[in-house]
């Protein structure tokens, strides 16, 4: 397997567990979806679940993943609130649970950047 096409399973994978993980464990996600949107955050947890895993299905196909990394791309970029949301409310928790919600600030930029890469590469052997 090319490197471009693990890059591509790895991001799918990542994407694919992100999206099974809002459907098993939403009350983890509730709280980080911001308060401004409208209706219930459990339905835009679920909604999000279900966008990554259509990502990943995307991302996993050789056909559709220019444009599913795209698509990827721009999730994490308008997802990027929730982690905002997330680091806001937990300023007042325990330490490593203050630093996992500030970590995962920096780290949209690679994974933007990843996705990025990803549907450059696509269609390349």
């Amino acid at each position: 397997m090319s490197r471009q096409k693990r890059s591509a399973a790895l991001l799918a994978g990542l994407m694919g567990g992100a999206g099974l993980l809002h459907f098993a464990a939403p009350k983890v996600f509730d709280p980080t979806v911001p308060r401004i949107l409208p209706g219930k955050a459990r339905s835009w947890t679920y909604a999000s679940g279900a966008v990554e895993l259509a990502l990943a299905a995307g991302l996993a196909h050789p056909r559709t993943r220019p444009l599913a990394a795209r698509a990827t791309a721009g999730f994490l970029v308008g997802v990027f609130p929730a982690n905002v949301q997330m680091a806001v409310d937990w300023r007042y928790r325990p330490r490593p649970q203050r630093l996992a919600a500030c970590a995962r600030l920096p780290l949209q930029l690679p994974l933007v950047l990843w996705a990025r890469g990803v549907a450059r590469g696509a269609g390349r052997p």
